[in-house]
């Protein structure tokens, strides 16, 4: 299985292409920027604009990306990126709509986001036998892979928010919090055998309080615990490095060729079943 290692799997009629990336330092580092990014990119259209307005706008930006990545027939990097920034902007309007107008707490928000995601992940192990990330070669598990990372943002927006306001730990220290948490699973996995598709969503999870809580720390007001930077100036500057990081690995290939990464081996040897 080496064509594994570079998005490519051999089928009944050919070579079938991923349509995800490779787990490397580049994945994770544009991922927690996306995440801040997304949080700071709300937050500034939410409180600039009509709410309502800013919802729709973020409920068509998230259906034209997911259109575009579907459509493709391969991963292209700043087709998959765009639609995970589109999901972190959408997703987070969507948690605060829960909250906000909804009143529903966070306690119970991210209960219920916790049992959604273990719901959709033993669905898509019931159906595809495997949840690899690198096995998304088909239809079907490109839409329980996208599905899973939905639910990981709502699941990750309702936790952070429930550390930083409910546990009252504020933007700072639940940012310190999320970034242990998501360093442990990778220890665990590189000296203490932790499965490794645990280890890579219970990671991917964290990513977003991650972001999101130093995001709410550069850019609240001092008032509330913040660094009074404000959301656009954040903004702004994360999507300058994000599209940075988007531009190099689309000019490397770094992304879609064999290396030796944190999650990564295990992940792209596991064997393709259940391919209709």
């Amino acid at each position: 299985m080496n064509k594994m290692s570079i998005g490519l799997q051999t089928g009944a009629t050919g070579p079938v292409l991923s349509k995800v990336p490779e787990i490397t330092v580049y994945f994770w580092i544009i991922k927690i920027l996306s995440t801040a990014m997304g949080e700071a990119t709300s937050d500034f259209l939410v409180f600039h604009i009509n709410p309502y307005v800013a919802v729709i706008l973020g409920a068509l930006g998230f259906a034209a990306a997911l259109v575009l990545q579907f459509r493709a027939k391969r991963y292209i990097a700043w087709v998959y990126w765009l639609l995970v920034v589109m999901v972190s902007i959408f997703g987070t309007m969507v948690a605060d709509v829960i909250h906000v107008v909804l009143g529903v707490p966070y306690f119970l928000s991210t209960s219920a986001f916790a049992v959604t995601l273990v719901i959709i992940l033993a669905l898509w192990y019931r159906v595809e036998k495997t949840l690899s990330i690198h096995s998304i070669f088909t239809f079907r598990r490109e839409m329980f892979y996208w599905a899973t990372v939905l639910a990981t943002f709502a699941l990750g927006t309702a936790a952070g928010d429930m550390t930083a306001f409910s546990l009252h730990l504020g933007f700072l220290t639940s940012g310190i919090l999320f970034a242990i948490l998501f360093v442990i699973p990778g220890i665990g996995y590189r000296f203490l055998g932790l499965n490794d598709i645990f280890a890579f969503w219970f990671a991917y999870i964290m990513t977003r309080p991650l972001g999101a809580s130093f995001a709410d720390w550069f850019d609240k007001p001092a008032a509330v615990g913040g660094l009074g930077y404000g959301t656009p100036l954040i903004s702004l500057i994360l999507t300058a490095f994000i599209i940075i990081f988007v531009a190099y690995i689309t000019t490397t290939k770094i992304d879609v060729e064999p290396r030796i990464t944190a999650f990564a081996p295990a992940l792209r040897n596991e064997q393709l079943e259940g391919e209709i």
